[in-house]
């Protein structure tokens, strides 16, 4: 499922940063979580040392687009009418943007004031984060 090597570079300009990695939502965390080695919790793991490895930081309002990766068997006909539109199935964005915000924020995400989301099908999953100027 993650795609991220570690030669793979993110690509960044002065405000917005995209990590070629398959986004994955916040799982539903329990004490047992610290010694059980559940598939979702340890994709999770993954999926934050990526984040936290771009270099990308929370600020006060920002835009993420999380570009869902198409499966591998649909046709190339289905896959030219739903690129770039939006995705409507599972994993809800909420849990995408709690799993944003928790791998980015040492303890404290209480700063971030605004948060304009949305989730796509793209071919290759990534997830795009744009810091937005104050207005």
């Amino acid at each position: 499922m993650e795609r991220t090597q570690p030669g793979e570079q993110c690509q960044q300009s002065a405000n917005r940063i995209v990590i070629p990695v398959d986004p994955v939502p916040k799982p539903r965390m329990t004490r047992s979580d610290r010694w059980k080695q559940r598939a979702c919790v340890l994709r999770y793991r993954v999926y934050c040392d990526c984040l936290r490895a771009s270099g990308a930081q929370l600020s006060k309002r920002m835009r993420m687009v999380f570009n869902m990766p198409m499966p591998a068997n649909w046709s190339g006909k289905r896959r030219e009418s739903l690129r770039g539109s939006y995705h409507g199935k599972r994993p809800d964005i909420d849990n995408l943007i709690k799993a944003v915000l928790d791998a980015l924020s040492d303890h404290e995400d209480s700063h971030v004031s605004e948060i304009v989301a949305v989730k796509l099908w793209q071919d290759q999953g990534s997830v795009e984060i744009e810091q937005l100027r104050d207005s």
